[in-house]
């Protein structure tokens, strides 16, 4: 018995000294890894199975003979957690310096604070190894974290000094499409990031983004470079293999002529016949990565959203019906839901073709303008000029159609306050709206690039009345509208605007031909100088380092209508974390305004029309609503 013992405890000893067994990273992610309930949707144990495509992208890693990883894919196919994998696992099994590069410092920080920090907390073999960045015993920090045997570094592409300051091992590109074309003033940040890699002969780079724009996309150059892997599935009828593809989705009208994407199915290149979303369990696990081009080093995945498990098909038929009548919107659809770039059409717009939109507004019985039935708010863009300010004043509707109110000019020198007070009256005016109310404007912006201190002088005691300072940001992939900061000599609230994005959408709009969502409407009245300005810019290719890249170049000296629709779309977007919502919500409202006023007013059976040019009783007959009840939704902070 004694014999037995000691047998068993010289096993175990044994045991004890072996190194940990060698695992692949999706090995090691389907052992240990814990998905947040905060971060998934399905929280508890990690299961490569889930999606299968995943696991040869992450044992890519594993492979010395590979240094180089691109992953060019649409959203929700689970790169984010790919990421997080890798990295949880070189701090586990691997230890080494690491360097995780999103496309800006917020980013990095918010992916520190969301992401990372919930899968310490939630996958044991991970809790407590890293240290704390609270703890004074340790130089760790929110972007910067320390384990035994290595580190772990986060940074943005825009910030230089996160990228060059030490040797790193292991680099990995996140959403790299969305990089500045240059990080400050020291080049091309994924050069940058990759240089740090030059000291270690297991070098691990990896780039993954969703694509963009085609010909300026880095992860599309990245992915034509290398052997360019597509995951092949087999038909469930007749097995042949094959990639899924957007056009082999097909569906079914219902009787009302109206597209049905409940009836989506997926077609068989090769036989024809139907596969469903339910047979993924099926084919997925008997899919496989095959290379066009096996001879190159680097290995490139490219994935889309029809292999999903977690989206159905039918979601992505709708998504796409929504969306392909929408220039901006499908755009997005093809980046996220396909994978692809984008092919730009145009990049310019002629401005005789938006003049030629001019329309008929309705009008009170004085001849003043109003403002359209589908008219829920209203916002205002500020350009200032040395001699004069102009103004747009600009009504959104559901989908972000829009209409164009009024377009002024405030002359005068404007380093005097005679100037700002002609403004001041200008804003404060009040719109006559068709259903018989009036629609103060909800939000302005001004543009503070010159003038700033007379900008800062007008917007700070009207807070209140949402005028906000706002500063125009180069660069693509910035958000439209960044956070507001009041970190400025006047203490005023300044709003940073991603101008170039900004830009790229108006201009969008402006391709939209049919009414409805995204449309925009002018006055008959606008002269052709204002249409001229509002297309002034156009797109154009540019290199930076060496690296393609798009900017926007006037094509003549006046642009102040662009500028100004910029500005008033801006403070649309100021108005709520949700737009889309709250102008729905507003047009539901108003559209139970006019049926109100239908049942309420006598005459002609099919009711009156709302407004005509020429009423006699000065406009439609005003219903007695409660004040300004739309305002309710606008408040921000």
């Amino acid at each position: 018995m004694a014999n037995s013992l000691a047998e068993i405890l010289e096993a175990r000893a044994a045991q004890g000294l072996a190194p940990p067994p060698r695992l692949t990273v999706s090995e090691w992610a389907d052992r240990y890894r814990m998905l947040s309930a905060e971060t998934s949707t399905e929280p508890g144990q990690w299961s490569t199975a889930r999606a299968p495509y995943q696991r040869a992208i992450m044992d890519a890693v594993n492979d010395p003979a590979v240094e180089e990883i691109v992953v060019m894919s649409s959203s929700q196919v689970g790169k984010t957690e790919i990421a997080n994998n890798i990295i949880a696992y070189f701090i586990d099994q691997d230890p080494c310096p690491i360097l995780y590069v999103l496309p800006t410092v917020e980013d990095a920080q918010s992916w520190s604070k969301e992401r990372l920090g919930p899968m310490l907390r939630d996958t044991p073999c991970l809790r407590g190894k890293v240290r704390d960045s609270r703890a004074q015993s340790d130089n760790s920090t929110l972007l910067h974290k320390s384990f035994p045997g290595g580190h772990l570094t986060v940074a943005g592409a825009n910030a230089p000094s996160g990228l060059a300051a030490r040797p790193i091992r292991v680099v990995i590109c996140d959403e790299v499409d969305r990089y500045p074309a240059s990080a400050g003033r020291e080049g091309d940040p994924v050069s940058l990031a990759f240089a740090r890699t030059k000291n270690f002969w297991n070098r691990k780079k990896i780039l993954i983004s969703t694509p963009t724009v085609r010909g300026i996309s880095r992860i599309e150059a990245a992915f034509a470079a290398s052997d360019k892997r597509h995951f092949w599935v087999p038909c469930t009828h007749c097995g042949s293999l094959q990639i899924l593809r957007f056009p082999q989705l097909k569906w079914d009208k219902n009787q009302a002529d109206e597209h049905d994407p409940k009836t989506t199915r997926y077609l068989c290149e090769k036989c024809e016949a139907a596969m469903r979303d339910a047979q993924k369990p099926f084919f997925l696990p008997r899919g496989n990565w095959i290379a066009e081009a096996p001879d190159r080093s680097v290995v490139g995945f490219h994935i889309n959203e029809l292999y999903s498990p977690w989206v159905r098909w039918s979601e992505i038929v709708k998504g796409f019906l929504e969306f392909k009548k929408h220039r901006e919107m499908l755009k997005t659809w093809v980046n996220q839901t396909l994978g692809e770039t984008w092919e730009e059409e145009g990049d310019s717009i002629e401005s005789e073709e938006v003049y030629k939109r001019c329309e008929d507004y309705p009008k009170n019985a004085e001849g003043a303008r109003l403002a359209p039935a589908g008219v829920c708010v209203i916002t205002a863009g500020v350009d200032v000029q040395e001699n004069r300010l102009e103004v747009e004043f600009v009504g959104w509707g559901a989908g972000e159609e829009s209409w164009s109110m009024e377009y002024a000019f405030v002359a005068g020198d404007t380093a005097q306050p005679a100037t700002w007070d002609q403004l001041d009256l200008l804003l404060s005016r009040r719109f006559e709206h068709v259903l018989g109310t009036t629609l103060q404007v909800a939000a302005v912006f001004v543009d503070s690039g010159f003038r700033t201190a007379d900008v800062y002088r007008f917007v700070k005691p009207r807070r209140d009345r949402r005028v906000w300072a706002s500063k125009g940001i180069a660069g693509w992939g910035r958000p439209l509208l960044g956070r507001p900061g009041s970190n400025n000599r006047a203490r005023v609230m300044l709003w940073p605007l991603g101008v170039d994005s900004l830009k790229e959408t108006i201009y969008a709009r402006l391709n939209v031909k049919g009414e409805g969502p995204g449309f925009c409407h002018f006055p008959r009245g606008y002269d052709h100088e204002f249409f001229a300005q509002l297309t002034a810019e156009r797109i154009v290719r540019v290199y930076r380092h060496g690296f393609p890249a798009r900017s926007w170049e006037k094509m003549r000296a006046r642009n102040e209508a662009l500028d100004c629709r910029v500005l008033a779309y801006a403070a649309l977007i100021s108005l709520s974390h949700d737009v889309p919502h709250l102008l729905a919500r507003l047009a539901a409202e108003n559209a139970q305004l006019a049926a109100t006023i239908k049942a309420e007013t006598p005459g002609k059976p099919g009711g009156p029309a709302l407004a005509t040019p020429t009423s006699t009783s000065g406009g439609p007959p005003r219903i007695k609503i409660k004040k300004s009840a739309w305002l309710a939704g606008l408040k921000r902070f």
